[in-house]
């Protein structure tokens, strides 16, 4: 369902509004002002631009507005200073400059900065994986977007849920969501930085991405690779009434060694003296490694929901 307007109206922005009102406008400030640095003039530079020359004046002189979240992005960063290189010197003309920068909003439109923008434009499709700009029939896509839609959903059932700050271990929670298949940290996506409780509440501080997190990554692709059905996982502080609250349910939690060393390897080898992978996980912790325990299930979703679960269940 679209969201509505204040008035009852439907609320609908495309994607490519984004592009034209928070996109472009910061591209044009920051080549304009690496140009201006290579000693370009204004004249020269309205002319590679296609803006007028008081337009390149205020991006120069003036405070005009950018969009952090392009502005500041490593790639923003090189694809800019590749093509004022390329206009100041002439090596690159206006066909080429314009290829970069399109290869850039294509970039950010697929599970990039565009996406987050546009979310917040329309609310109605955070969670939902949306693939308006990459759509098509490839399945890799198509995987990758559930991935994240599933890590999204997950992270949101554990904001959401009252009384699951008390179980965010100080070095933060995470929900995580492997690809079928997959082979390594960069093919499970999480939440980069970590989810942390902060007052009482849980904070999602970015949108997922993958290779975001190898702590729960390390412990999905071990789990997978035993279980293929098993690829989402969540990591909470170990808590001894949470593993009872498991055992209650018919659960058998799986303790290990809290060294990180050879760790997948080390799980691999208990999944198979088990014959099983258990949906618990834990260890007491270390020198310097806080007890964390890991909730699986077939999506980050499931497994975010079976945390919820017993922490409900030990709050009973």
């Amino acid at each position: 369902m679209l969201p509505l307007a204040e008035d009852g109206a439907m609320s609908l922005r495309l994607p490519e509004e984004i592009v034209v009102e928070e996109v472009l406008p910061t591209l044009r400030v920051l080549l304009a002002r690496d140009l201006a640095d290579r000693g370009l003039t204004q004249e020269e530079i309205a002319g590679h631009l296609g803006v007028t020359q008081a337009a390149v004046s205020t991006y120069v002189a003036g405070d005009p507005d950018v969009e952090p979240r392009i502005a500041e992005h490593p790639r923003t960063t090189e694809t800019v200073e590749r093509v004022a290189t390329g206009l100041a010197s002439g090596s690159m003309d206006g066909y080429d400059a314009l290829a970069a920068v399109l290869d850039l909003v294509r970039a950010f439109e697929d599970r990039g900065p565009i996406c987050e923008l546009h979310e917040e434009a329309m609310p109605a499709l955070r969670g939902l994986g949306c693939d308006l700009c990459v759509r098509g029939t490839d399945e890799a896509v198509r995987a990758e977007r559930e991935a994240l839609a599933s890590v999204r959903r997950g992270a949101r059932v554990l904001a959401t849920a009252p009384g699951v700050a008390g179980f965010v271990p100080n070095v933060g929670s995470n929900v995580g969501t492997a690809l079928p298949g997959a082979e390594s940290a960069a093919d499970v996506a999480a939440i980069p930085g970590r989810i942390y409780a902060i007052g009482g509440r849980v904070e999602v501080p970015a949108n997922p991405e993958f290779g975001a997190s190898e702590h729960v990554a390390t412990v999905v692709l071990a789990a997978t690779a035993a279980a293929p059905d098993l690829r989402g996982a969540v990591n909470l502080a170990t808590d001894d009434d949470l593993l009872s609250a498991a055992r209650d349910r018919g659960i058998d939690p799986l303790e290990f060694d809290a060294s990180y060393e050879d760790r997948g390897e080390r799980l691999r080898e208990r999944f198979e003296a088990r014959g099983a992978v258990p949906s618990v996980l834990f260890h007491r912790g270390a020198f310097g490694i806080e007890p964390i325990t890991y909730l699986l299930g077939e999506t980050g979703v499931e497994a975010a929901e079976l945390g919820v679960d017993l922490i409900e269940a030990v709050r009973r």
